[in-house]
């Protein structure tokens, strides 16, 4: 299965910054939203991820003072992509490899959605607990 089943049933809106904006405006959209990274985006391209471990950085390095930079100055970048047809195991994979939770999904017509890890977990224990339940059916059905 690809990325695009997981969009379709999270939905494809998605939240964002600017790399203008300050990390303090970042941390307060986090903290609103309750979520844990933000898309970086200038005239809509993908910057870069900006996420709690970029705060987290920036504190114990500058302090307080980390909260006045702009996002550009923090954020992770270049940030990993996927397009909606790689696969899920694919990006699993990736993140993995490269020990990042949130993916931007990237098509042709710029960002289309943005997954974390346990959106990808999620999707494949459901799957996983699908195909146990068709076999326990077929298997008592036999």
């Amino acid at each position: 299965m690809s990325v695009k089943a997981i969009l379709q049933t999270k939905g494809a809106s998605v939240l964002s910054i600017t790399s203008e904006a300050s990390v303090a405006e970042a941390v307060a959209m986090l903290a609103k939203h309750r979520i844990g990274a933000l898309p970086v985006i200038n005239g809509g391209e993908v910057l870069g991820i900006f996420s709690e471990r970029d705060v987290v950085y920036g504190l114990a390095k500058e302090g307080a003072a980390a909260l006045e930079r702009p996002v550009s100055e923090v954020m992770t970048t270049p940030a990993m992509t996927v397009d909606s047809d790689c696969a899920v195991l694919a990006a699993l994979s990736l993140m993995s490899r490269r020990r990042i939770r949130h993916l931007p999904v990237v098509d042709s017509d710029g960002l289309v959605g943005f997954i974390s890890i346990g959106d990808l977990v999620k999707y494949r224990i459901e799957k996983i607990e699908s195909e146990a339940e068709a076999m326990r059916s077929y298997i008592q059905s036999a």
